[in-house]
């Protein structure tokens, strides 16, 4: 019999039973829709699941019914910077001696057809999204399940009630900049990244603020659209280096736009530093590879990782813990790559 005190009561947390009830289907199919089982069709599982959602259930899951594993969901998976940050999240996860489960994300920054079903079969401690999104159907399909979800480097404004790891971009963009000021140039140019992503506007922001605080007018043609791409630097970067009045310093918002603009400067005849500046972002392993070396942004992935590991474990002893997001310090790393302007 359904309780009626729940019936009336949509944020009272309701129980198996009362939800298939309220469906009009056995306790044995709303468990299939829990672990993401088939047998089930498409227009009862969407009933079950508006139920679960609105009766506020949440499973209570013991240590025995769930895997010693994290899925990762990240976007971009064969990229130089995901590569790092998987590697960072694999060895947190190693420490604690639990495994990972990896899956990419498509070009849409969403997970590919039935991943969140084959989520809810493995039944993981939680899960990490890398520059992924979850639509809010699949967030509350997981949330009811107990399952804790971390953002880490999150694409666009991420849900107040996510967690978050991120880095302080803003300030990463401002230190780049900076530093260029400091060695004398005025003009200063930038790659920027998807305009959908947080971390792109805060480093196109820093940029912003730096030129200002030093009383340097921010130039609309020296701001360059970009996807942190390496053909965003090949193809801005020439287009910059050949305007009539070219910058002498470009900021690249990622180290594979800075590959890019070295590129472009190559084929244009000029020479890194002596006659282009170039700053980099991220500190990937592949700026200390190039010649020269590049000056970059250190983004403490290795440390995001960690705690990202870290959040979703506790996250998962004490689900009703109040975080929203941390933003970890960014630093200056100079290179080769960056020197005063020709006089």
């Amino acid at each position: 019999m359904v309780n009626e005190a729940t019936r009336d009561m949509p944020g009272t947390r309701a129980t198996l039973s009362e939800v298939a009830a309220l469906a009009n289907v056995s306790v044995a199919t709303v468990s299939k829709v829990l672990n993401g089982r088939s047998g089930v069709s498409d227009e009862t599982r969407s009933r079950i699941e508006s139920l679960l959602e609105e009766r506020n259930y949440n499973r209570r899951l013991s240590a025995q019914s769930t895997a010693p594993l994290i899925e990762v969901l990240c976007f971009e998976i064969d990229s130089p910077f995901a590569g790092a940050a998987i590697s960072g999240i694999e060895h947190a996860a190693r420490e604690q001696g639990i495994g990972i489960v990896l899956a990419s994300a498509e070009e849409s920054h969403l997970p590919g057809p039935g991943w969140v079903d084959g989520v809810l079969r493995r039944q993981p401690l939680g899960v990490i999204l890398v520059a992924a999104l979850l639509p809010d159907k699949d967030l509350a399909r997981l949330r009811s399940r107990a399952i804790p979800i971390v953002m880490m480097d999150p694409y666009g404004a991420p849900a107040t009630d996510a967690p978050s790891i991120g880095s302080a971009d803003w300030n990463g963009g401002f230190l780049a900049t900076q530093h260029l000021i400091q060695l004398g140039h005025k003009r200063i140019a930038i790659i920027t990244g998807p305009e959908s992503m947080m971390a792109s506007t805060a480093r196109l922001s820093g940029y912003r603020a730096a030129l200002e605080a030093a009383g340097i007018a921010v130039r609309r043609d020296y701001i360059r659209p970009g996807t942190f791409h390496r053909d965003d630097g090949v193809v801005e970067g020439r287009e910059l280096l050949s305007a009539a009045e070219p910058p002498t310093a470009i900021f690249a918002s990622s180290d594979l736009q800075a590959l890019g603009v070295y590129e472009a400067a190559r084929s244009l005849g000029l020479r890194i530093p002596d006659d282009l500046s170039v700053v980099g972002y991220d500190d990937l392993a592949i700026a200390q590879w190039v010649g020269p070396t590049l000056t970059t942004v250190r983004v403490p992935l290795a440390e995001m990782a960690e705690q990202a590991m870290h959040l979703v474990l506790r996250l998962r002893d004490e689900p009703e813990l109040a975080f929203s997001r941390v933003d970890m310090a960014t630093s200056l790393v100079v290179r080769e790559s960056s020197t005063a302007p020709r006089a």
